[in-house]
C-alpha cells in the first residue's frame, strides 16, 4: 500500500525532553508552570524587596515595571482557563494577592490582582475557597474604598460573581453588613462617578444585594433617616433624608444615554425599593427627591421608550426596563398624597398614550402570525420571553387602571376635546383591562357616557360584557 513513511522513532533524549515539556504544562494547556512560578515570584519580590529600607522613594511604590505588568496581564488573560485558575489556587495565589492588596500603592497592580481573582472566582470551587477566607474577604471589601475606578470596577465584578453563587452569597451579604461604611462608599460612587462601566457594575452589585437580602435593603434605606420614636434634630434636616435614592437617580441619569442594561439595573433597584413601605417613603418624603424620581421616569416613558416609529427590536430590548419604570410609577401614583407633581389630571394623557402604545405593541407581538412567508423582520424571536411580556402587560394594566380611576368628568371631557382620548385608545384600554379590572372599566364608562354617549355606546357594542354598564 502506498503511503507516506512513518516518522522515525524518538530518541531517548527526545522522549525525556517531551516528558519534561508535558510536565511543565498547566493541565491540558500549553502554559508553562515554570513561567508562572517566575512571574509570581517576581511579583512577590517587587512588593517585598529584600533590600528595601525605611523611607523608600514614593515613585517606586506606585509605578509598575513594564515587563512585570505585561507578564501579570498575561496571567490575567490566562486565568479565564479553569486549569490555570486551579493551578493558581494550588500555588496560593489568592494569599499572594492578599499581601499585594494590603501593601502595594500601585493602582494598576491592585486592579490586575483583583481582576485575576475575579476570573478565578468564576469557577465554583475557587469561589467557595476565596469566599470562606475571612482575611481575604476583608481585604477585598476594603478595595471598595479605593479611589481608582478600574480597581473599583474589578472588585465590583468579583463581588457580583460571588453574590451570584448561592453557596456563598450569604457570606458576602453578612460581611458587607459588618462594614457600614461600604454603604457610604457605594453611594459616593453612584453619585459622583462618570465611568459608565463602573456605574453599571456597582449598580448590579446593589441590585443583587437587595434582591438577596431585604433586611440589608431596609438598613440602607434607613441610613440618615429618623427612626420610629426618634425626633429629627432641627439643625440636621438634610441628614434625615435617605441618601440612597438621590444617588441611584444620579447614576441612572449618567448611564441613561449610553447603556440600556445599566439603566434597567437602576430602575430595578427603584422597583425593589418600592416593594417595602420604607422604600416608598424614602422616595416621596423629600419633595425634591420624589419630584426628581417622577420626572425622570415620566420623561423615559413619554419621550424615550416605545415611541411611534421605533422598530420592533427596540421595544423588545426595552421590555424589562419599561416594566420596572411602570411599576415604580404605579406605586408612586397610588401613594401620591398631596404631591402636586403626582396629580394624575396633569400627567394622565401622556401616560395613557404611552401605556396604550405599549399594550398595542404587546398585542401585536403575542399574536402568532398566520402567514409569515419566512419574513422574520417584523417580529423578533420571542421564544422563552412569554413571562417577561406577561409581566409588562400586567404592570401596564395595573398602572392604566390607576390612571383611569383618577380621571374626573372634566378631565375626560378635556381629553376628548383636545384629542388626547379617542376611540382607538379607549378601545385598547378596555380590551386589556377586561376582565381583571371590570369595576374600573365600568366606572370609566359611566364618566365617558356623561361626556360622549356615542363613544360609550360604541365601546359597549364592541365588548358585550359591558352591556349592563350604565
Amino acid at each position: 500500500m502506498d503511503r507516506n513513511p512513518s516518522p522515525p522513532p524518538l530518541s531517548r533524549e527526545e522522549e525525556e525532553d517531551e516528558k519534561v515539556a508535558r510536565g511543565d504544562c498547566v493541565g491540558s494547556t500549553v502554559y508553562s508552570k515554570h513561567w508562572l512560578f517566575g512571574v509570581l515570584s517576581g511579583l512577590i519580590q517587587a512588593v517585598n524587596p529584600e533590600d528595601s529600607k525605611s523611607g523608600p522613594d514614593e515613585e517606586q511604590k506606585v509605578e509598575l515595571d513594564e515587563e512585570l505588568e505585561n507578564d501579570i496581564c498575561r496571567i490575567w488573560d490566562m486565568s479565564m482557563d479553569e486549569d490555570v485558575a486551579l493551578f493558581l489556587q494550588e500555588f496560593n495565589t489568592p494569599g499572594i494577592f492578599m499581601g499585594v492588596l494590603a501593601k502595594s500603592k500601585c493602582s494598576r497592580l491592585r486592579e490586575i490582582c483583583v481582576g485575576i481573582l475575579g476570573n478565578m472566582a468564576c469557577f465554583q470551587e475557587i469561589c467557595v475557597s476565596i469566599s470562606n477566607d475571612k482575611n481575604l474577604g476583608q481585604v477585598l471589601l476594603h478595595c471598595l474604598y479605593d479611589s481608582d475606578p478600574p480597581t473599583l470596577l474589578e472588585i465590583s465584578r468579583l463581588l457580583l460573581t460571588c453574590l451570584s453563587q448561592t453557596e456563598v452569597a450569604h457570606v458576602w451579604v453578612g460581611r458587607i453588613q459588618e462594614y457600614p461604611s461600604i454603604y457610604d462608599s457605594i453611594c459616593f460612587i453612584m453619585a459622583s462617578s462618570t465611568n459608565v462601566d463602573l456605574l453599571v457594575k456597582i449598580g448590579e452589585v446593589v441590585d443583587k444585594l437587595f434582591d438577596l437580602d431585604e433586611k440589608l435593603m431596609l438598613e440602607w434605606i434607613g441610613k440618615g433617616r429618623a427612626q420610629p420614636g426618634e425626633h429629627p434634630q432641627p439643625d440636621s434636616e438634610e441628614q434625615q433624608v435617605c441618601r440612597l435614592v438621590p444617588c441611584v437617580l444620579e447614576a441612572a441619569k449618567q448611564v441613561r444615554s449610553e447603556n440600556l442594561d445599566g439603566l434597567d439595573v437602576y430602575m430595578h433597584i427603584l422597583q425593589l425599593l418600592t416593594t417595602v413601605d420604607d422604600g416608598i417613603q424614602a422616595i416621596v418624603e423629600c419633595p425634591d427627591t420624589g419630584k426628581d424620581t417622577w420626572n425622570l421616569l415620566f420623561d423615559l416613558v413619554c419621550h424615550e421608550f416605545c415611541q411611534s416609529g421605533d422598530p420592533p427590536i427596540i421595544f423588545h430590548e426595552q421590555k424589562m426596563v419599561l416594566a420596572s419604570v411602570f411599576s415604580v410609577m404605579s406605586t408612586l401614583s397610588a401613594s401620591r398624597g398631596d404631591q402636586d407633581y403626582l396629580e394624575m389630571e396633569k400627567v394622565a394623557f401622556p401616560l395613557i398614550d404611552s401605556l396604550t402604545r405599549v399594550l398595542q405593541m404587546l398585542q401585536r407581538y403575542q399574536k402568532k402570525p398566520e402567514n409569515s412567508n419566512g419574513d422574520e423582520t417584523e417580529k423578533p424571536d420571542l421564544k422563552g420571553d412569554d413571562l417577561h411580556w406577561n409581566i409588562l402587560k400586567d404592570i401596564s394594566c395595573e398602572f392604566l387602571s390607576n390612571i383611569l380611576q383618577a380621571l374626573t368628568k372634566e378631565a375626560v371631557a378635556q381629553g376628548l376635546k383636545e384629542g388626547h382620548l379617542n376611540q382607538q385608545k379607549c378601545s385598547c384600554a378596555v380590551k386589556n383591562l377586561l376582565p381583571s379590572y371590570s369595576p374600573v372599566v365600568a366606572d370609566f364608562l359611566k364618566v365617558l357616557h356623561d361626556v360622549d354617549k356615542t363613544l360609550a355606546d360604541d365601546l359597549k357594542k364592541s365588548f358585550p360584557s359591558l352591556k349592563d354598564s350604565t
